[in-house]
């Protein structure tokens, strides 16, 4: 690549031969995203000359971006080291988090120290489906009657149908739900490793054509908001979608005082009326203090979609005074995680997941993604424990304001 080429490809837009999203059509990608830095700065005055420094090859991100121009930059630290007891997360682990928030990995950190201390977390994936649920239109309330009676008799067949497409995923179950004269159907898969969005998009498009052809109904639209995706849903606080995950921990009183500056009473009490009764006057579909906050570090560190940090936010959080100590824990219904596909094979992202342990496809299948979840989770966990500390003493304001944030 030369600036010549970047300039001239850059002209050949402004002149109205060339639309941006053709640019690599006519060179690499490297010279595409150049062109697009080139006319960017000539028409809004601004140098890109950071946007377009990064650490990996334009055509390694073709399939993760359109109309390249460059890559966003965010600080990424880490917590750890964070000891686990899962059912795919073993032993310490270092958990990546990018962020631009101050003071959260030094909170993250506190909860993390806490819970060593205590002797680990147990973490354990208890669910785990990727969704899709196509709405189709029939005559009636009677043909929808129908159809979901057809459709319940007949999951091998869609299975069949399904699974053609993909040679990971399997579907697990369909759901019939009826509104009127919509069916929607909520297919449910096991994606493995993957994340598995646009798996089981494919997979039941493939359905989708054994009810169309079977049954009267017609179909609308390939999703249909039941899945739900990217969408606060009661639906997934409910039945989960991708990993439903939890993780606790078992805090002595003494070490409550001496690692987070105070008791297990006013932590419970905190937790309480802010978490419980705040969130349920709110209307929440969280009952969280910030879960979001390390799923958002860890989904940006590690190559997930960001945009389902919406569901991922849909977590629950308890705290109990036992005899022995103070009891924590964070349930997280719907954390769409994977290790492969997606961004996970961005240099920046795969690295971070071999710091991690969990990079590319587990064996047996699937226990690599389930690790990142029972990990993920317990970093929340610790968030979880640091904030409520620092509220419940009293110390949230003059933390930030110490740390200069």
């Amino acid at each position: 690549m030369t600036d010549t080429d970047a300039e001239t490809l850059a002209e050949r837009v402004r002149d109205g031969e060339l639309r941006l999203y053709e640019l690599e059509d006519h060179a690499d990608a490297e010279t595409a995203a150049a062109a697009r830095r080139h006319l960017l700065a000539e028409e809004t005055g601004v140098d890109l000359d950071v946007i377009g420094e990064y650490a990996f090859d334009a055509a390694d991100a073709e399939p993760n971006i359109e109309n390249m121009v460059g890559a966003a930059q965010i600080p990424m630290g880490v917590a750890g080291p964070l000891p686990i007891d899962g059912g795919a997360a073993e032993g310490e682990h270092y958990l990546p988090m990018a962020t631009t928030e101050g003071a959260l990995l030094a909170s993250v950190n506190r909860g993390v120290s806490t819970i060593r201390t205590a002797g680990g977390a147990t973490a354990r994936v208890l669910k785990s489906g990727m969704t899709r649920a196509p709405v189709f239109k029939v005559e009636d309330v009677a043909a929808a009657g129908e159809v979901s009676a057809w459709v319940r008799e007949h999951v091998g067949d869609l299975a069949e149908a399904a699974e053609a497409t993909t040679s990971h995923g399997e579907l697990q179950d369909v759901e019939p739900y009826v509104v009127g004269d919509n069916v929607f159907l909520r297919f449910s898969y096991d994606t493995k490793d993957a994340m598995g969005m646009n798996m089981a998009t494919i997979a039941t498009e493939a359905a989708c054509e054994v009810v169309e052809r079977e049954t009267s109904a017609d179909l609308v639209a390939l999703s249909g908001n039941l899945c739900s995706d990217k969408k606060p849903a009661a639906i997934n606080a409910i039945e989960g979608r991708g990993r439903t995950v939890a993780a606790d921990v078992l805090i002595p009183h003494e070490q409550v005082e001496e690692r987070l500056d105070t008791t297990t009473e006013a932590i419970v009490e905190a937790n309480t009326r802010k978490n419980l009764v705040g969130s349920a006057k709110a209307g929440a579909l969280g009952f969280n203090a910030h879960a979001a906050n390390v799923v958002a570090a860890a989904f940006l560190a590690l190559g997930q979609d960001a945009a389902q940090v919406v569901e991922g936010s849909n977590a629950i959080t308890t705290v109990d005074a036992r005899e022995d100590g103070l009891y924590a824990s964070v349930t997280i219904a719907s954390l769409e995680v994977g290790t492969v596909g997606g961004g996970t094979g961005l240099p920046t992202q795969a690295e971070a997941l071999d710091v991690l342990g969990y990079a590319g496809g587990g064996d047996p299948a699937g226990s690599n993604a389930d690790a990142l979840a029972e990990v993920i989770a317990t970093g929340a966990l610790a968030g979880e424990l640091s904030l409520l500390a620092a509220l419940s003493s009293r110390h949230l304001s003059s933390a930030h304001a110490e740390l200069g944030r």
